[in-house]
């Protein structure tokens, strides 16, 4: 068992200050890498204002108003309401509630392989019983379809509230989502008046190439919920939609949905000043280039093929053993990196965007020596 006692930039250290590159950036978090300064003083000097306030909404919590303004206008015109949480899995219970009292309708539909999260609601929607079945019973009126699979698309109807939607699959390994199917899941949805629900948590705030996954598409969601990399290392999550959409949650219970910590000032200041270093440093232009470098170095026997996007990749070896001994001699060499919960085959990689071409060069030279 490794204990990792700092990080700095794309490295953590153990207790003896061997260096570790941290090849997964805590599952999509640390986008602009550990301890990255800027963030670093954002959450001191907030801290020296105030920690906490009451986040209903009374008040104006000025951090919270920089953060969704640094958001709004990097987002089309339907999407510059925010609703802000503490994760991932909140923001996806919220999306659920605003979707069903918006609509009036109660079906949802998500994809088989989907991850959405740990809570009842999100898991409500894991198609995979072996992870579901234990929690049981769910939330009923769940409906599953496949992945670009345009035949499926039937199941949405006029009792559907939300199709809910990961524009890059991200547990079963990586797979982006086809330009057609998206295309017609957006007519589908436009045809009955059900909302179109994406699910950026790990493919958003810069890990594709863009600061959201949907822009490739040219598909713009009616709800977007956005977390882990969205805190700049700090614990935070969104559900962000158009004010229309938002306004059905203000009355009829009032309150809604509320959240004790959701937008939390120092968990806001660390997210905006993130976006500000992506922003200052373009760290969205050299993704595709990054990724393109990646692919070319990581070609091996053993390597079946790489898909995903920008830098979130996935190496499909020949079974799980073979994963887990190339994970173990990655670490034994100072690499860390991971594996899918739905795909036990393949590799995970998502490094923190700063991460350079001389170390990308460096890393892939481990993962193939570890591979032979």
């Amino acid at each position: 068992m490794y204990e990792f006692v700092r990080g700095k930039g794309i490295h953590l250290y153990d207790r003896y200050n061997k260096p570790f590159i941290d090849l997964i950036s805590g599952i999509a978090v640390n986008n602009i890498g550990h301890c990255n300064p800027e963030v670093t003083k954002a959450i001191k000097d907030q801290v020296d204002k105030y920690s906490h306030q009451m986040v209903y909404g009374e008040y104006i919590v000025q951090p919270q108003v920089q953060l969704a303004k640094n958001l709004a206008k990097n987002l089309p015109s339907n999407l510059q309401s925010f609703y802000f949480l503490n994760s991932g899995s909140e923001a996806i219970e919220g999306a659920m509630k605003v979707a069903k009292k918006y609509t009036g309708r109660s079906k949802i539909v998500a994809m088989r392989n989907a991850y959405h999260g740990s809570s009842s609601g999100s898991l409500s929607m894991m198609s995979n019983e072996y992870y579901s079945g234990p929690f049981k019973p769910l939330l009923p009126n769940i409906y599953f379809m496949d992945y670009n699979d345009l035949d499926s698309i039937e199941i949405i109807d006029e009792r559907t509230a939300a199709v809910f939607i990961e524009p890059i699959q991200a547990e079963i390994g990586y797979l982006p989502a086809t330009q057609e199917f998206l295309n017609a899941l957006r007519e589908k949805c436009d045809k009955t008046g059900t909302l179109l629900i994406f699910d950026e948590i790990q493919t958003g705030i810069g890990r594709t190439g863009k600061l959201f996954a949907f822009e490739h598409y040219n598909i713009t969601p009616d709800i977007l919920v956005s977390a882990k990399a969205l805190g700049g290392g700090m614990p935070i999550g969104a559900f962000i939609s158009s004010s229309k959409i938002m306004k059905s949650i203000e009355d009829k219970p009032i309150l809604g949905h509320i959240s004790t910590f959701g937008g939390h000032p120092v968990c806001c200041a660390a997210g905006n000043a993130s976006l500000n270093y992506i922003e200052k440093y373009q760290l969205l232009d050299k993704v595709s280039e990054k990724e393109a470098l990646f692919r070319k170095l990581l070609v091996h026997p053993k390597i079946k093929k790489t898909s995903g996007k920008g830098l979130m990749l996935s190496i499909e070896l020949d079974n799980f053993d073979e994963v887990e001994r190339t994970m173990k001699r990655c670490m034994e060499h100072g690499v860390i990196i991971d594996w899918f919960l739905y795909n036990t085959n393949c590799l995970r990689i998502s490094p923190p965007l700063i991460i350079s071409n001389s170390e990308i060069h460096k890393v892939c030279k481990t993962i193939l020596r570890s591979l032979d």
